[in-house]
Order: C-alpha cells, then sequence, then structure tokens
C-alpha cells in the first residue's frame, strides 16, 4: 500500500523490540506513535539475562531435548517444566515442538536464526553509542561452563553448528577458565569462550533510553491499553481502539509479546505462541564476582553482571498467563548460582518472573501479516528478544517503509 512520504506508524508493546522497532522507524522519516500500557520495558524486557548472543543458531527443540522431554517436562526443579494441571492444554504446542526437533526442520531453524542475528552485537553497540547510553553494552564474550569433558561432548552439536556457520569460539580447560573468571567454582573444569559476544548490563534502562531517545526526535509514548486493531473499512489502513481513544494509521506493528496473539484472532490469524514463564534472582548489595555472561550449561542458567549486581536466569515453565508464578524456580537458581559461583555470600535475593512469548520452533514471526496490507508482526522472539531486537527493527523498517 501507498501511504505518501511520512507514513503514519503504529507500534503496539514497548518492550525492547517495540522500542526498537518505533525508534528505527521515527529516525528513518515515519511519523510513528509508540503504545504501550504500562512502563515501557517493564514486562519480559526487564527481566532478560542481558545476553546478545549472536552464536544462539540451535532451536530449543533437538532430538536430545525431545529424548528427555518426558521426565524433564514433569520434573518441577528441571530447566523446562510443565505443571500437570497445564499438561493437557500445553499439548498442542509440544507436539509442534517435538516436530521441530527433524533433522530437516534444525536445518531450517537455524539458518534463519543466524540470519536473524547477523551483527547483532555490532547494530546493538552503533545504537546505545547513537541513544547516548554506549556505557549499557558491552562486549566482554560469553563465558558456557561445563562439568567435564564429557558434559561438552554431549553438546557437541550446538558447537559444530556454530562453527559451520563461522561463529568463533575457543575452548578452555580449568586454568583458562580461572583466568577468565576466578570466581567459579571448581565443579566446572571446561569452558567454551565466545570472545565476539555482549551484554547489556541494564536492560530496562537501554528500553528507557530507546523510548526517550524515540520521543526526543519526535516520537510520540502513549500509555494506554490497545483493546482491538481492524481494517479501516474504506480508504486502506487501520483502526486502534484503546481504553482512552480510537486511533488511524497507515501502518499497525504488532510487538506486544505473548498477548500479541489475543489481537491478531479477531482478524483470522491464529499463531501456535506460548508463554515460557522465565524466572531471574537478583544478587544485590556485592559486586558481580564475575564479569562477562556466564552459561552454566548443566541447568541452562545465564549469570550476567549488571549495573545493580549479579542476574541469574533460567529455569522455564510452560503454564499460560493466569497461573501464579512458582517462585521456588527462581530460589533454585539462586541456589545454584550461588553453588557454582564464590562471592555470593551476604547478597539480598530479589525474584522475578515474566512472560517471554515463544513459538515451537523457536523462531519469532517477522514481516508482514499474511493477506492484511499495513499489518507488521515483530513478536515471538523467546529467550532471544534482545539479540534480536535492533535486526528486527531494521527488517521491519526497510519492508514497511519500501512501500512509501
Amino acid at each position: 500500500m501507498t501511504a505518501g512520504p511520512d507514513p503514519r506508524v503504529t507500534v503496539v508493546g514497548a518492550g525492547i523490540i517495540g522500542v526498537c522497532v518505533a525508534y528505527e522507524l521515527q529516525r528513518r522519516g515515519a511519523r510513528v506513535t509508540l503504545i504501550e500500557r504500562d512502563e515501557p520495558g517493564r514486562g519480559a524486557s526487564y527481566g532478560n539475562s542481558g545476553a546478545i548472543s549472536e552464536g544462539s543458531v540451535m532451536p530449543l527443540a533437538t532430538p536430545s531435548v525431545i529424548a528427555k522431554a518426558p521426565g524433564m517436562l514433569l520434573d518441577p526443579r528441571s530447566p523446562l517444566h510443565v505443571p500437570l494441571g497445564y499438561l493437557f492444554r500445553a499439548l498442542p504446542w509440544l507436539a509442534r515442538f517435538a516436530a521441530a526437533a527433524r533433522a530437516s526442520e534444525i536445518e531450517r531453524i537455524s539458518r534463519a536464526l543466524h540470519a536473524l542475528h547477523q551483527q547483532a552485537v555490532e547494530h546493538h553497540l552503533a545504537l546505545a553509542a547513537d541513544i547516548g547510553a554506549a556505557e549499557l553494552v558491552v562486549r566482554r564474550g560469553h563465558l558456557h561452563l561445563y562439568p567435564d569433558a564429557a558434559a561438552l561432548a554431549a553438546d557437541q552439536a550446538s558447537w559444530d553448528l556454530r562453527q559451520r556457520f563461522g561463529i568463533a569460539f575457543e575452548r578452555l580447560d580449568r586454568a583458562g577458565v580461572e583466568a577468565l573468571e576466578p570466581a567459579i567454582a571448581p565443579r566446572y573444569q571446561v569452558g567454551m569462550f565466545l570472545r565476539d559476544h555482549a551484554m547489556v548490563v541494564n536492560p530496562l534502562r537501554y528500553v528507557h533510553k530507546i523510548a526517550e531517545a524515540f520521543e526526543e526526535r519526535g516520537g510520540c509514548l502513549v500509555r494506554d491499553e490497545v483493546r482491538a486493531i481492524r481494517p479501516r473499512p474504506a480508504g486502506g489502513g487501520w483502526q486502534i481502539s484503546t481504553a482512552a481513544a480510537q486511533r488511524d494509521a497507515d501502518h499497525v506493528v504488532l510487538a506486544a509479546g505473548v498477548w500479541s496473539t489475543t489481537l491478531l484472532a479477531p482478524l483470522g490469524l491464529f499463531y501456535p505462541l506460548e508463554s515460557q514463564r522465565g524466572y531471574h534472582t537478583m544478587f544485590l548489595g556485592v559486586p558481580a564476582p564475575v564479569s562477562r555472561t556466564v552459561v552454566l550449561t548443566d541447568h541452562k542458567i545465564f549469570a550476567t553482571p549488571m549495573e545493580e549486581g549479579l542476574r541469574a536466569g533460567g529455569m522455564v515453565d510452560i503454564a499460560g498467563l493466569k497461573r501464579p508464578p512458582d517462585m521456588r524456580r527462581a530460589a533454585w537458581i539462586a541456589g545454584l548460582a550461588r553453588e557454582s559461583i564464590r562471592g555470593l555470600d551476604g547478597a539480598v535475593e530479589r525474584v522475578w518472573m515474566g512472560h517471554r512469548p515463544c513459538f515451537p520452533d523457536t523462531l519469532p514471526r517477522v514481516g508482514a501479516a499474511p493477506k492484511l496490507p499495513g499489518l507488521w508482526l515483530a513478536f515471538g522472539h523467546g529467550h532471544l528478544g534482545l539479540t534480536d531486537s535492533a535486526n528486527t527493527a531494521r527488517q521491519i523498517a526497510a519492508e514497511l517503509l519500501a512501500q512509501r
């Protein structure tokens, strides 16, 4: 559709994806309104582990994960858990998840992830500098830790895949691990170091700074709840109904995370999206004992030094939007972090749970919505929302503005 030289765009959702999309569109000349019912970044973006991980090319579903699934899903202390009371409702998603573990699907998904991750670190470094917050994106690498060589060998397929895509890493023995991170407990004897990876040391402040820069460049940020989006009955474009008003736009970009499907269903678009409920524990009151993102691979826990202290996150569950959080999982994360990283004695713990939008094939939906001109999708990034936010914004902006 043609909307003139400066199209009016409404972006729904001001998490890291939405603010990046809004900022990039505004920077390229669109007239952009960003609508968010809560404080920008207060949802899943607030609680992520801060990792910018171009090397995360292996999909969540693999043959080894599927083989372990029956025991893992029913074990409340496993990295991925489905409560019995939600299992029946989750079965269609889990069936698709299992289908994504086929070799042909792994190849397709990994290629798509690699394409979406391309130059993510460089683009975040450039974005942070552009908004005057260069200190928030730090390139110190990621260190993946294994108890021993056998544990690394069991995960060799993921490293072979990274190598095939040209992602640089090096293997470290215990001395090499200690040279980088002396606080790591002796349990971890082997490390894999991705030197070029980066981290965001305060994800919430990063979202706030992008939103502030968006407004300073002329963008409009509105605190309101979007209740419906629908095509305008005549003349093209879209109507956005909120709790307070009705707005018109030439284009709508839907970046509302796990709530996106609620707005799409009345339009006849149905997507198999689930909340992958993520947990973290913040260790406050002591200096962060590590200097970069550290991955405890045997527990699927990411530990990242933040401005406030150390954040350890992982242990997701699939239990929908209404079930109360199981904060035992945050407590288990805390216990494992204390066992694995020295220097947390005396730290005060603060826990969190948030809803990460996740598709069974790991891939987000980014681009034009089918058969609905002017509607754009930017959701479903799972645990890679921070990594892929800048690139999602660039893709949406390039494709949307090519239509004017």
